[in-house]
């Protein structure tokens, strides 16, 4: 089942809304939400990157950076930039890229859930990241970005979720990316008590995107739990911010990789490596094709890969994902990068950027670019089903949530 609740939120004034809307905390340095808020006071990134109203200098991780955010969001609340809503709620969110739709249900994901793996993970997190977002919502008293969850979609849910989005929104706005925005509020008794009893017959929600969010709210609820001594579990701290989209309206990426060297090999020592592996040809259409395609830039000239059968085992979720098959076979063996998440050899660039980002980063300062096949939902939940780990940087999703359009307190 999955235990999911409605909160009484705290909402952008409706004029405000898209000025408030900004893109998530971890997809922007220090430097680039500086340049977002120049002009926009009312920019969320005051509350969720503070640092961009103190000293370039100062630590970012340090207790004035995390107080700032506080007072900046206790200042929109009292200034009425945010309100609340009266009753629990929950949220319809859809957004929009290009012809590409997804519509999710905003509400407060189980904390219990997510430590009993009821709601399963595909990534390993960062103790140093973990701090810093546990620090960042106990600090603020608020979960102030949405985890991004995902499950096998179910038509019941659509038919409710439909019925809502008939209405009218209380938001609709074309973020300056070009991203569509629009947010229902579900304040009827009926609606939400059919979305309830329709997702306790869910048997597992995915986190698709937020691991690192997901991890501090359990770790916030244990350190709120300890503080209660008269906890019930049914405490606001119990259940995190989170937007639930179904499956198969996901859209995942590819995840691509461009490497600085050829580990001393010269191009031509390289193309015979690789081949003992991968099938290997010059291509005027380098975007893959299918899984166990890759596209290979390599001194200007592009080639397609394809894994030969045999060269991995096809059973196995996480060794015949196409980031796999390229480590084991590829990066490792023959450019010697052991592990990509230390490696300063490697860098990762997500799909959204196009192939163009690759040609660019092969003048500027890599040898060898490799363009991925996007790893599907199923490949996802497959793996967090069989209780095992992706490699890193296997999933790049588009469109990324805003944060901001809806703030759950923690003791309300």
């Amino acid at each position: 089942m999955s235990d999911i609740r409605p909160f009484c939120g705290y909402r952008p004034r409706a004029d405000a809304a898209s000025q408030i809307a900004s893109p998530p905390y971890d997809v922007l340095n220090s430097d680039e939400a500086r340049e977002r808020v120049r002009g926009n006071p009312l920019s969320f990134l005051h509350v969720t990157k503070s640092e961009v109203d103190l000293d370039p200098s100062i630590d970012v991780h340090s207790d004035v950076v995390y107080q700032r955010g506080a007072d900046n969001l206790k200042k929109m609340v009292a200034d009425g930039l945010l309100i609340k809503d009266r009753e629990p709620c929950m949220y319809v969110y859809a957004q929009r890229m290009g012809e590409h739709v997804q519509t999710g249900l905003l509400c407060g994901g189980s904390v219990a859930e997510y430590q009993n793996d009821l709601i399963k993970k595909h990534e390993l997190t960062r103790k140093d990241k973990e701090d810093d977002r546990t620090h960042h919502v106990e600090m603020l008293g608020a979960h102030t970005g949405c985890v991004f969850l995902t499950y096998r979609a179910r038509p019941e849910i659509d038919a409710i979720i439909g019925r809502i989005c008939a209405q009218k929104p209380v938001y609709d706005f074309t973020a300056d990316d070009g991203i569509g925005h629009t947010l229902w509020v579900v304040d009827a008794k009926a609606d939400i008590a059919a979305l309830q009893t329709e997702f306790k017959k869910v048997p597992a929600l995915y986190v698709a995107d937020g691991h690192h969010r997901s991890a501090a709210a359990s770790r916030v609820g244990e350190i709120l739990k300890k503080k209660n001594p008269k906890h019930t579990g049914e405490e606001m701290y119990n259940y995190f911010l989170t937007v639930i989209f179904p499956g198969n309206q996901l859209r995942i990426m590819d995840y691509n990789r461009v490497v600085k060297d050829l580990n001393g090999l010269s191009p031509e020592e390289f193309l015979k490596k690789i081949s003992d592996k991968f099938g290997v040809s010059p291509t005027g259409d380098p975007r893959p094709a299918q899984k166990g395609d890759y596209g290979m830039l390599l001194g200007n000239k592009w080639y397609r890969l394809t894994a030969k059968p045999g060269s991995f085992p096809s059973d196995d979720p996480v060794q015949s994902l196409d980031v796999s098959i390229l480590q084991n076979n590829l990066l490792d063996p023959v450019l010697g990068i052991k592990d990509p998440r230390t490696d300063v050899r490697i860098d990762f660039v997500g799909g959204i950027r196009g192939l163009k980002e690759l040609e660019r980063r092969c003048k500027l300062d890599s040898a060898v670019a490799f363009a991925l096949f996007p790893t599907g939902v199923e490949e996802l939940m497959a793996i967090a089903d069989a209780g095992q780990i992706m490699p890193p940087k296997s999933t790049w999703f588009e469109p990324k949530l805003r944060d901001g359009l809806v703030v759950k307190m923690l003791n309300e």
